[in-house]
């Protein structure tokens, strides 16, 4: 597998653009077989999980293809609504096509996703929401068949605001007889990117980004033209290098609005922000404060995505900091490696206490799942000497050639492409 070489010790400094989202266009080219014709989607970023999303669509049966930052779908050659469990197996993502594939083809057939190994996620929200608008689940073993002659609007309320589950019923939805409300539904930014994109192809969605959605069902959904929102993700692992490194960065096609709570905690370590209209600058020249407590939470609180990045701003803080992790009980995985690196970190049940030191130190690590790996990059960046991480594939999943985007703001890392296993039966 490749691996990245990081020699840190240098603040990062410059002007980087922030690509799309990739929880946002996940769900967005799941829905994109709703349309009876072509989909065009702008700002769509080359990562791991977009290439296992775009091959699911083609062994359905869809053409699509992605040029640069642009995908085509179109679903008109659409032959089955079985989904292969190799794919499903990869990416947790997978399970979005549950409602598309249900409102457009009255069936579908799927396995247990896959993805990081963050703690357990299970899918039984979605599947309670499909039931309450009339689909039949049977399952065979790891095989599950979701079935309904017809989809008819209902009330909806989610024991947890599950942000996947939000998405899956509003698909479904959008195509059902009658009226959808959704209660204590998910307020996060890609669900308005969705509900967006859908009322763009002829759908009838409301009050996205509110905990009750509303959805209009219609007969039928047209092909359109998108751009998919900027990762605010990506955008706060960018603002948090540039504290944890001590420089001065500027993020542009960067929504501040979608990063109101990082700013907040940020600001209170002392870094400096400035944002205005899609802009936000990061300095910071000393060494960060203490955060008491950070606790995360689903939107507009702090994001479970970012936890494990801030905590490398934590470990070089001075002071002691608490972070408590309430949506996976397994992402404190990134504690052991960080403590490889000189980190004073102990987790009690779903807490870690911080402690924060002067210095990181090098050495080869680990990336456990996505946010960690990207976690570990930083605190490469911030530390002195070098670091290698390895099983990077877990930050190609959501990052778009990491070690470019901070080659451009001035660090110094590189990708070691991994060499393949010489087969000694055959010289």
């Amino acid at each position: 597998m490749d691996k990245l070489v990081i020699e840190g010790g240098k603040p990062l400094s410059g002007t980087i653009r922030i690509h799309g989202a990739k929880n946002a266009a996940l769900p967005i080219l799941a829905a994109a077989i709703l349309a009876d014709g072509a989909v065009e989607l702008h700002n769509v970023p080359q990562l791991l999980d977009i290439e296992v999303m775009l091959d699911i669509l083609r062994g359905l049966g869809c053409r699509a293809s992605h040029d640069g930052y642009t995908v085509v779908i179109d679903s008109s050659g659409l032959r089955t609504s079985h989904i292969p469990e190799d794919l499903m197996r990869q990416m947790r993502s997978s399970i979005f096509l549950m409602g598309p594939l249900l409102a457009k083809y009255r069936e579908v057939h799927i396995y247990q996703p896959g993805g990081c190994a963050i703690g357990e996620r299970k899918i039984d929200l979605h599947l309670r929401g499909l039931q309450a608008l009339g689909a039949k689940i049977e399952q065979k073993g790891n095989l599950m068949t979701c079935r309904a002659d017809q989809l008819v609007g209902s009330a909806i309320h989610l024991d947890f605001p599950s942000v996947g589950a939000t998405e899956n019923i509003m698909m479904a939805a959008v195509l059902a007889e009658g009226k959808t409300v959704l209660s204590n539904a998910a307020r996060e930014p890609e669900i308005v990117d969705l509900q967006n994109f859908l009322n763009r192809m002829g759908a009838k969605v409301s009050g996205a980004g509110s905990d009750t959605i509303t959805i209009e069902g219609v007969n039928n959904l047209r092909g359109t033209q998108y751009e998919v929102i900027p990762d605010r993700i990506v955008a706060g692992t960018l603002m948090i290098a540039a504290a944890a490194t001590r420089g001065a960065v500027t993020l542009t096609n960067a929504y501040s609005e979608h990063l109101v709570s990082l700013i907040h905690i940020l600001r209170r370590a002392g870094v400096q922000i400035a944002t205005s209209n899609g802009i936000i600058n990061v300095t910071s020249f000393g060494r960060p404060r203490a955060v008491d407590r950070v606790v995360t939470s689903p939107y507009p609180a702090f994001p479970t995505d970012l936890q494990s990045q801030l905590m490398v701003l934590l470990t070089l803080s001075d002071g002691v900091s608490v972070v408590k992790e309430t949506i996976f009980e397994g992402r404190f995985k990134h504690v052991d490696e960080l403590s490889r690196m000189g980190a004073d970190i102990r987790v009690d049940l779903s807490s870690a206490i911080v402690r924060g030191v002067n210095k990181l130190y090098g050495t080869t690590v680990e990336a456990t799942d996505l946010r960690a790996g990207a976690a570990l990059v930083i605190a490469g960046l911030a530390a002195e000497g070098p670091t290698v991480i390895e099983r990077i594939h877990h930050i190609d999943r959501g990052y778009d050639g990491i070690e470019n985007m901070f080659t451009r703001l001035g660090a110094r890392i590189k990708r070691i492409a991994a060499v393949p296993k010489l087969d000694m039966a055959n010289g």
